[in-house]
């Protein structure tokens, strides 16, 4: 792994680290009353319906489905680190989950989800699994328009579904910056992998 890589690796696990020790401090109250405040004042029945339906994009059986689809259809080394990405992730969110052993927001929910709030699963889940999705899309693709159109439509996901997140209720925006920050730890760890042992054939 090149210094730069190793630099942005560390400086996102610091900063995960701070907010961690924040939200362990209960000194991120503000900002999350304040976000979720704003978010909620956009709530109608339309925004309902979507944010209902776009939050299980990130759900656990949503995603082991994406994964086995992707392994049936690819069948390749690519197709394997995918599953085994998609383990890392929720078995590193369930670990940090029951270290910080945070309440989930006493807010009107509009969906039902149990557990501990912080990170944010979805938000993790979302972000490897498609961020991993757009690294081999830009890797595959040959048709530049299918590449970019592909690759907008997976960033706009990934980042709906960590609105989504605050947006039904759930979730603190402490937790969804927090699991994009340890969502992008894991993906870069696993495309250096993938660069460095993967990347030659199929």
């Amino acid at each position: 792994m090149s210094k730069k890589k190793i630099g942005i690796v560390s400086g996102l696990f610091i900063l995960f680290l701070v907010i961690a020790l924040l939200v362990g401090f209960n000194m991120t109250g503000a900002i999350d009353t304040a976000v979720y405040n704003f978010v909620i004042s956009f709530r109608c029945d339309a925004l309902d319906t979507f944010f209902k339906t776009v939050t299980n994009f990130g759900d656990e059986m949503f995603i082991v489905g994406l994964v086995i689809a992707v392994v049936v259809v690819l069948r390749n080394k690519w197709s394997l680190l995918y599953g085994c990405l998609a383990v890392d992730c929720a078995l590193t969110n369930w670990i940090v989950k029951h270290i910080v052993r945070r309440a989930r927001p006493d807010v009107l929910k509009l969906v039902v989800q149990g557990g501990y709030s912080f990170p944010s699963g979805h938000t993790m889940i979302a972000t490897c699994m498609y961020g991993y999705l757009i690294y081999v899309v830009n890797k595959k693709f040959t048709n530049k328009y299918l590449k970019f159109g592909t690759i907008f439509l997976l960033g706009c996901l990934i980042i709906l579904v960590g609105l989504s997140r605050v947006y039904v209720g759930v979730h603190y925006f402490t937790d969804v910056v927090a699991g994009y920050i340890l969502a992008l730890i894991i993906l870069i760890l696993y495309i250096e992998f993938t660069e460095k042992y993967f990347s030659r054939g199929d």
